[in-house]
């Protein structure tokens, strides 16, 4: 797999030709319309196993070897070449070399999805998955769980070897995150043990795998709260077999301020469950300003804290599949347009955009004009991937999890088997 960026005068043909790939086989692992037109700065996945490299002066074998992540002895064994010969390499010689290294180890895939999911995405997501987790269960205050019809969902996870997990939210209705119910559930033992056995019930009677807490903008004040709730949970599901995992806040220091932080001890979570998926994506969000959803550098901030308080196998890293179209200029308070990584390449080739790359970011965006107003798109291609990706190697995580796998993204996938092998759990 090799990732390519589209530069002016380029076609697919041309560069299907470049690549020895067929036009067919790049639009359908790009996902391009048969009328849709390149757009200059658009990144490509071509699905082509090698690729010639020329010889410069200095290089050896070892310095091609390791720029392509792979081995003297394997650029060897598909080169006529022999190493006991110190001039076997010369200015201009052509080389095949492996399109993409091997996959560096084994990690654990998670995708949120909402239960209204299109079978055709859900086909085509589940083989690259290692769970698979319907968002979400609510509840009441007086600890009864809102039925969600997630049977399809649990069912098409099982014929694909994929582990679905139940997830539960203290989100209200058309409200969102409500801090008052979790502070309700957090601080009434009965209510929360009433709860937590309704939690135990569905996950038997659904045959869920496992589960995932996300509890958001808990007070402040109820975060021990909160982690003696983790323990009660624990110490009723883990001797059932269950795997158990939660979701919290991209925090930089233990001490970081704000509701949507406080009460997320990433020790006390890394200590107790299997899992802790790390939220680490919306800093461009709804009503924020234009900026990357996940910028990799912001990124790895939360992951150099984070691998400081929780085992790094234990940390899914959170990966965002969406972008974010804002009206210029901002202005505070109004909403972005959220779309998805697909629909905003046809965006910027619709309105003839040039895609440009902010480099500290490692992210996408383009601007356009609209009946004369300015939008800014942020947005996740392969080089954006990739980049996030390497982060799960060099801190080694256990893996990732992606918001929401709703939108199939088919770059994504092949960028993630180029890079891991995905776990399966059975």
């Amino acid at each position: 797999m090799v990732i390519y960026v589209v530069q002016s005068g380029d076609s697919l043909y041309s560069i299907a030709q470049e690549y020895g790939v067929t036009v067919e086989l790049l639009q359908a692992a790009n996902q391009i319309l048969p009328t849709q037109p390149l757009v200059i700065g658009q990144a490509l996945v071509v699905p082509t196993e090698f690729i010639t490299h020329q010889v410069s002066a200095g290089e050896t074998l070892f310095t091609i070897a390791r720029s392509y992540g792979t081995t003297v002895e394997r650029l060897v064994k598909l080169n006529p070449l022999t190493q006991s010969d110190p001039n076997f390499l010369r200015v201009g010689q052509l080389l095949t070399v492996p399109a993409v290294a091997e996959p560096t180890g084994t990690i654990a895939v998670n995708g949120f999805c909402y239960p209204g999911i299109g079978q055709s995405t859900l086909d085509l997501t589940l083989p690259d998955l290692t769970y698979l987790s319907p968002f979400s269960y609510m509840f009441t205050e007086t600890g009864t769980l809102v039925p969600v019809d997630d049977a399809r969902l649990i069912n098409a996870a099982y014929t694909k070897n994929v582990a679905p997990l139940m997830v539960i939210a203290n989100t209200i209705p058309g409200e969102g995150f409500s801090s008052e119910l979790a502070s309700v559930v957090l601080n009434d033992m009965d209510i929360q043990s009433t709860l937590i056995e309704n939690i135990a019930i569905n996950l038997d009677e659904k045959n869920y795998f496992g589960l995932n807490i996300d509890f958001e903008y808990i007070f402040p004040r109820d975060r021990e709260a909160y982690n003696a709730f983790l323990e009660r949970l624990v110490a009723r599901l883990r001797p059932i077999g269950y795997v158990l995992s939660s979701a919290v806040a991209p925090k930089i220091s233990a001490g970081q301020q704000g509701t949507l932080y406080e009460a997320h001890d990433y020790e006390a979570h890394g200590r107790l469950l299997d899992y802790v998926v790390i939220m680490t994506y919306e800093w461009g969000y709804t009503y924020g300003p234009p900026m990357a959803v996940a910028p990799v550098d912001q990124v790895e901030r939360v992951l150099q804290y984070a691998v400081t308080e929780i085992p790094p196998a234990k940390i899914l890293m959170g990966m965002p599949n969406y972008g974010y179209d804002w009206t210029l200029p901002y202005v505070s308070g109004t909403a972005a347009r959220t779309l998805s990584n697909v629909a905003a390449v046809r965006l910027a080739a619709d309105t003839g955009s040039e895609i440009l790359f902010d480099e500290v970011a490692q992210s996408p965006y383009f601007n356009y004009r609209v009946n004369g107003v300015e939008h800014v798109v942020w947005f996740e291609d392969a080089r954006s991937i990739q980049a996030k990706l390497r982060l799960v190697e060099q801190y080694g995580l256990g893996g990732v999890s992606y918001w929401t796998v709703n939108q199939y993204f088919s770059q994504n996938w092949l960028v993630l088997n180029s890079m891991f092998n995905v776990e399966k759990r059975f």
